[in-house]
């Protein structure tokens, strides 16, 4: 495993000195009219297809979207293209698991006639027709890989990770045309839009795919922090380095690679994962500091080799039920998600579940959704007591799952 990350990061590093030397859950639709319907958009990675089911009840499933129509096109010009093959290949090999990355985030726009979805392997962001299956605008990232995304409150703007070039891209959701770009840590991942629509929080977390995995050799992994800035002129509000706030409290071991992040109801809490821990953290903003530290169970059948981690992460995915007095955690190496009570950092039953790579709030609010990345569904966790409630069968390697809005009638454009 070690000398398999350390041959394709040689590919990633080869492939860049080429290319110098050579020529928060929200619902993408706030204001959705009666004609709309709220849905989840789940997002099968491997398979380049996004499913779209129910936000509430049996969470069944309405239509699938193929997100990669265009592949043929995509992929003639990455084989025509010796530093882009490359590139492509290092995806396959290092974070894809030996599969392409076709669909990292998705979101609806305002009218809920369109989805955009950012798309690792083919380092871009397009717009598909939600009737027709075609794409209406794309946007080719800086660098090699597109990652995360986020919407702002009023569903106009996303806001994408481009990873390798350490730059988010803010482009306007209808046209694709871009708005503004700003500069971030080693490799940017989550991206959040304050409530207010003011500020954009990215979080960088440094090379995941090395095998430096050892916390003696944590300096290893970039510039990792969180670069906060100005929504509207897109110039840097704070940079925040938990390196700093870790040390603080006596935590010089652990990572400071900021994964998924969810605000408190009031934003004066950010709760965050960082990689390698089975667990997670309270950050003050006000105080700037760590105010506590929440350890989670360890499942006995977890390797303890580090390098076995997929992309660092032992946990990935955590998100705030609406009133804030639950939250809940995908425990992604562990194998199961937990509800835990914000004001006790209790957790409540552990329920078993194969590699979850997220959670999200469903529609009512009264559940938490994790994909099921080892299984192929997405799974409903009641936040009252923390039970699972149903399963439901998706795609290939389900990861991101996002609140959207589609026309009320729609089942899905026809796919090969």
């Amino acid at each position: 495993m070690s000398a398999f990350r350390a041959r394709h990061a040689a590919s990633m590093a080869a492939a860049l000195v080429l290319a110098v030397t050579a020529p928060a859950t929200v619902s993408a639709a706030p204001n959705a009219s009666a004609g709309l319907r709220e849905v989840m958009f789940v997002g099968n990675n491997w398979e380049g297809t996004a499913d779209v089911i129910k936000s509430t009840g049996d969470f069944a499933k309405v239509g699938r979207i193929n997100v990669i129509p265009d592949k043929d096109a995509r992929m003639a010009e990455i084989n025509a293209d010796p530093i882009k093959w490359i590139a492509f290949m290092t995806i396959r090999n290092s974070v894809g698991e030996g599969h392409d990355q076709f669909v990292d985030d998705m979101y609806s726009t305002p009218d809920g006639r369109s989805m955009v979805v950012s798309r690792p392997s083919f380092a871009d962001v397009v717009s598909i027709d939600l009737a027709s299956g075609d794409i209406n605008w794309r946007f080719p990232v800086s660098g090699f890989r597109a990652d995360h995304m986020a919407v702002s409150p009023d569903g106009t703007r996303v806001a994408v990770s481009a990873s390798t070039s350490n730059t988010v891209h803010v482009l306007d959701i209808n046209t694709g045309k871009q708005a503004g770009s700003f500069a971030t840590g080693d490799k940017p991942h989550e991206n959040i839009f304050t409530s207010d629509g003011k500020q954009i929080w990215n979080m960088a977390i440094g090379d995941v795919n090395t095998a430096t995995d050892a916390p003696w050799l944590d300096w290893t992994k970039g510039d990792r922090k969180i670069t906060v800035v100005d929504a509207t002129t897109f110039k840097q509000v704070k940079v925040i380095d938990m390196r700093e706030r870790l040390d603080a409290i006596g935590l010089t071991d652990y990572s400071d690679a900021v994964r998924p992040a969810a605000f408190s109801p009031d934003e004066s809490k950010l709760y965050f994962q960082v990689s390698f821990f089975n667990g997670f953290f309270e950050y003050d903003i006000a105080t700037d500091r760590i105010t506590r530290t929440k350890t989670l169970p360890k499942n006995p059948a977890t390797s303890t080799d580090r390098t076995t981690w997929v992309n660092d992460s032992r946990h990935h995915g955590i998100s705030m039920k609406p009133d804030g007095t639950k939250l809940c955690v995908a425990g992604t190496m562990d194998d199961y998600a937990t509800v835990v009570d914000r004001a006790t950092l209790q957790e409540g039953p552990i329920v078993t579940v194969s590699k979850p790579y997220w959670a999200t709030v469903s529609g009512d609010g009264k559940s938490c959704v994790v994909s099921e990345s080892g299984a192929d569904q997405v799974t409903a966790i009641d936040f009252a007591t923390g039970r699972k409630t149903v399963s439901v069968a998706v795609g290939d390697h389900p990861q991101r799952v996002r609140l959207a809005h589609v026309p009320a009638n729609w089942t899905g454009p026809a796919t090969d």
